[in-house]
């Protein structure tokens, strides 16, 4: 990763000082901003490999920063905040964070985590031109009354199609691919976030929950995405018989 470049959105000083420093020496570029919208511009100058991008920022939150990022772009970004509320994280990874990270860090794990979703990005990226050199057609996968097209990225629930970050797409996938099979929580990370993941195991939880608001039609009684205690979760392919 030498000579990565990575925009490190941050307003405490002390904080920016400390990355500047501590990135640079592991061979990163660095390129600080302090507040939301001149986020936003540098981060159109400069293009960066990766971004860093403090919750708490004048102008512009880092949720809005993220937000505006995702809408023309795939770079890797790791929300930071120094909040512990899992609302923080929810709203992060809802608007497309790849990784969440709480105030205080260590600057190790920092680095290991930013290597890892850019190892992540790269290796999606690769996989996607495969696929699309390959020229080859995935068959849409239907349980009951949901199904995703991984062609379109597109997924209808019930009649009506259901907008899902990538992260949410691509766990709905797994599940529906593998209706009716138990899939623990390891074996869901190391599919989804890399088997090098280094975050929160909580972020699957998230995801799941995310997933039930949309596809469930009580997402407090799940019938579609079950949870096997202990172990991880499941998408129940019992419907397959009603249908």
């Amino acid at each position: 990763m030498a000579d990565a470049s990575v925009l490190v959105v941050e307003d405490e000083a002390s904080f920016a000082e400390a990355l500047t420093l501590g990135l640079g020496r592991e061979g990163f570029a660095v390129t600080v901003s302090s507040d939301g919208a001149d986020a936003l511009r540098r981060f159109e100058e400069i293009q960066p490999d990766i971004v860093l991008l403090d919750v708490m920022l004048p102008t512009l939150s880092g949720i809005d920063v993220c937000r505006a990022i995702r809408a023309t772009s795939n770079v890797p970004i790791i929300m930071v905040s120094a909040k512990s509320e899992e609302l923080d994280m929810v709203v992060g990874l809802e608007v497309g964070a790849d990784d969440y990270v709480q105030k205080p860090y260590r600057l190790r794990e920092l680095v290991a985590r930013m290597r890892a979703v850019m190892r992540r990005s790269e290796h999606s990226a690769a996989s996607s031109e495969d696929v699309e050199s390959a020229d080859v057609p995935v068959e849409p996968v239907t349980v009951g009354d949901v199904t995703v097209d991984s062609d379109r990225h597109e997924v209808t629930v019930r009649g009506d199609v259901v907008a899902l970050p990538l992260k949410e797409f691509d766990l709905l996938t797994m599940l529906m691919r593998n209706a009716g099979r138990v899939m623990t929580r390891e074996m869901l990370i190391e599919q989804i976030w890399g088997a090098d993941y280094y975050g929160d195991t909580k972020t699957l939880d998230v995801h799941i929950k995310r997933l039930r608001n949309k596809v469930e039609t009580d997402p407090k009684e799940p019938t579609r995405i079950l949870t096997v205690r202990g172990v991880g979760y499941k998408y129940d392919d019992a419907v397959r018989s009603a249908h």
